[in-house]
């Protein structure tokens, strides 16, 4: 934020619902769950939130196009009823959002959100803490919108990018970085030895055992399983996500898509006791993720999936 602030002169940022960004005061009141700022206050000024476009719970009788211009409008409409656009830095989303529920960013939204902040001289941030390093089926699912025309300016990394070790890093044009003094970034721990050979290390293995196509395969097989359960058990609402990032949302009621968190958390229960350890996500805690590290063998992913599906079918009502 520091960067985006500095570039264009301008104190504001949009957010989205849904959003996890992290710990920091900062980010902690970017990040929509409320539980997570409660007793922390007062926050920083000049962040704003509107809708983030969950095609799942989109308003009533919408298509999925008609959703997509609906939350692009809900942006555009920011513009005149919390900021003006002029007094924005950066807008910031997760491509797949995380603690959000495993939701992708529908590809014809960013191409939207790209042209607003062009239009607005505003800075595009994907962050890309969860989603970075292989886990969609790209080294970035920026990527995905690299090669559709709508890449971003800056992207914020870090968790995958060291295979375990204390690393984060942001990427973006050098004219954009260069626009913050030196020393108003980093710190004294910053660019650590170990964990910057770490970090070269780690994608080295991601090239030489193309762990990204990895992604994809587990993602399909994981995607083409629960499917199937999806026709088989009412509970199971939406099937969702990207390369190896897979959400799977559960409901009490297909018709009111009311949340079921309390069958997701009875769901981690009994797989934890089988040997499973699962988590779960969502603004409600309906969801189930599926984020596997990216060396699974098949075997394993495959005795991961019986357990899974035995506690469904344990704990989940049948279609008739």
């Amino acid at each position: 934020m520091k960067v985006a602030r500095a570039y264009t002169k301008r104190p504001n940022v949009i957010v989205f619902s849904g959003a996890f960004h992290g710990r920091t005061l900062l980010t902690t009141h970017m990040t929509a769950k409320k539980a997570n700022s409660v007793g922390l206050g007062p926050f920083p000024d000049g962040i704003f939130r509107v809708d983030y476009p969950n095609l799942y719970r989109k308003p009533a009788y919408y298509t999925d196009e008609e959703a997509v211009a609906y939350y692009i409008e809900r942006i555009k409409r920011a513009f005149d009823e919390l900021t003006p656009a002029s007094q924005v830095a950066a807008i910031v989303f997760e491509p797949v959002q995380g603690e959000g529920g495993f939701i992708p960013a529908p590809i014809e939204w960013v191409k939207a959100v790209r042209q607003i902040c062009d239009e607005n001289g505003i800075m595009m941030m994907t962050d890309e803490v969860q989603t970075g390093f292989g886990r969609t089926g790209k080294l970035f699912a920026s990527s995905y919108y690299e090669e559709a025309g709508c890449a971003p300016d800056i992207l914020c990394t870090a968790k995958s990018i060291a295979g375990g070790f204390p690393l984060s890093a942001i990427v973006a044009r050098d004219e954009i970085v260069k626009g913050i003094g030196g020393g108003l970034i980093g710190g004294t721990f910053g660019g650590n030895s170990v964990s910057c050979a770490a970090a070269l290390a780690t994608i080295q293995v991601i090239e030489d055992e193309n762990l990204c196509e990895r992604s994809l395969e587990l993602g399909a097989a994981y995607t083409a399983r629960v499917e199937e359960w999806q026709q088989q058990y009412k509970e199971i609402g939406d099937v969702r996500g990207l390369g190896g990032m897979i959400g799977i949302e559960f409901i009490k009621d297909r018709l009111t898509k009311e949340p079921a968190p309390e069958l997701v958390n009875a769901l981690i229960q009994h797989c934890v006791q089988n040997g499973l350890i699962i988590e779960n996500a969502g603004t409600y805690g309906n969801v189930v993720r599926f984020l596997a590290p990216l060396v699974m063998t098949d075997e394993q992913l495959e005795a991961g999936l019986a357990i899974f599906e035995n506690a469904i079918d344990a704990l989940c009502t049948k279609l008739a």
